[in-house]
């Protein structure tokens, strides 16, 4: 186990910092966390802690430069590259996209949620820009929805992550999508992921290049953030745990995806900005850190002020924003109480209410591989929590929940 300590400068307690290291230790001793990685900062003071291991039966310990598979918290990062575009005037909030994407012209959309797919009526006007970057755009992870058609032929079609049906390559990907009626028009509820991974597509669409290569080039140099990836190369996959499903019912950790050979082995068919990246606490913690200081990475300005506010503000409406909240509360059993913020900009959650230690404005995201990422602009707090248990089971989200209940309280004046 490992504590790093830098940039001293008095913005936490001392008591504080250790009653987080305490219960960081106590999921690690517990025997349900392996082991995790979280990074926090406020103003100029900085803190790692590292603990357990690598492993479930041992091995290697946790590193501050360990590579974790970013899962959601893809999500607020990925969608960074849209805002670029934005910034250039590439894009505007209200495009319609078929413009770059003619597979979404003329869309249906079902008459019942649950109905066949082909009881549809015309959607009522085009997709833009703005239904993407907010995940209004008509067709998402709808986990209210389980078992309806629409939901069944989103899973046959590959059009998720992480299923037994791989992601195609993008055109191929767009054009399974473009054969799909719409589950609800165009900007009336929000829905799930399906419009982060949709992004990736439209970026490339306009750029003419990889959505990697531009989220690199734009992006991820510019921040120094050098392991950050849709895979992880040859030479650091010694870096990168196995991610563990545990068995929801016995608690046996069962490996979901193996460094060597795995998912993230080698270069995907499909960049997925909705839960591909790869990433280490460090380079996330530029990325938030950026966000924080207005879009600004030392001297250089990666995105503009105005760019950073649409991005972590709210940008849903009551109505969208009441579908946000009926995903949270109905899925309890499987968030075990994670994603009860409120709002979304773009990207990602926006806090609009104070419903945990955790105040209004604070924006980020978590991901089902455990990791937990968000900045507070109010403290000017940053927080990257990572491990390697997937949220088959409620370990890795109880472990979110003490780290920020404990790192709110180690907050002083």
């Amino acid at each position: 186990m490992s504590t790093i300590l830098t940039d001293q400068g008095g913005d936490f307690s001392k008591k504080g910092l250790q009653r987080v290291r305490d219960v960081l230790v106590r999921h690690v001793e517990s025997g349900k966390i392996p082991g995790v990685v979280a990074l926090f900062s406020r103003g100029g003071e900085t803190h790692v802690e590292a603990i357990g291991t690598m492993r479930h039966d041992g091995g290697a310990p946790m590193r501050r430069d360990t590579i974790f598979r970013m899962a959601s918290t893809s999500k607020p990062v990925a969608v960074s590259a849209a805002m670029v575009l934005l910034d250039e005037c590439r894009l505007r909030l209200d495009d319609p996209v078929q413009e770059w994407l003619p597979e979404l012209a003329d869309r249906q959309v079902l008459k019942r949620i649950d109905g066949p797919l082909d009881d549809t009526v015309p959607a009522r006007r085009p997709i833009t820009v703005r239904d993407v970057l907010t995940s209004t755009f008509g067709l998402g992870m709808d986990m209210t929805s389980l078992g309806t058609p629409v939901m069944n032929m989103i899973f046959e079609q590959g059009l998720t992550p992480n299923l037994p049906t791989p992601m195609p390559e993008p055109d191929e990907w767009l054009r399974r999508l473009g054969e799909l009626p719409l589950m609800h028009q165009p900007g009336e509820r929000w829905q799930y992921h399906i419009a982060s991974d949709l992004l990736g597509v439209l970026v490339a669409r306009v750029t003419g290049q990889s959505y990697e290569s531009f989220l690199r080039e734009r992006i991820f140099d510019p921040l120094g953030m050098k392991d950050t990836g849709f895979h992880v190369p040859g030479d650091r996959l010694d870096r990168l745990p196995p991610l563990y499903a545990p068995d929801p019912q016995t608690g046996e950790f069962l490996v979901w995806d193996e460094a060597e050979g795995g998912r993230h082995s080698a270069p995907p068919a499909f960049q997925s900005g909705g839960g591909g990246l790869n990433s280490t606490a460090d380079d996330y913690h530029a990325y938030f850190r950026m966000l924080l200081n207005g879009g600004m990475h030392g001297g250089e300005r990666i995105l503009s002020r105005a760019a950073v506010e649409l991005m972590t503000t709210n940008r849903l409406t009551p109505e969208q924003q009441a579908a946000r909240q009926e995903l949270a509360t109905r899925n309890v059993h499987i968030s075990f109480g994670q994603g009860q913020h409120g709002g979304w900009g773009f990207g990602m959650a926006v806090r609009t209410y104070r419903g945990d230690y955790a105040p209004i404005g604070q924006f980020g995201w978590d991901g089902g591989s455990g990791a937990s990422t968000y900045a507070d602009p109010e403290n000017r707090l940053t927080g990257i929590l990572l491990t390697q248990v997937g949220a088959s089971v409620p370990d890795p989200v109880r472990l979110m929940h003490d780290f920020w209940t404990t790192l709110y309280q180690a907050v002083d004046a």
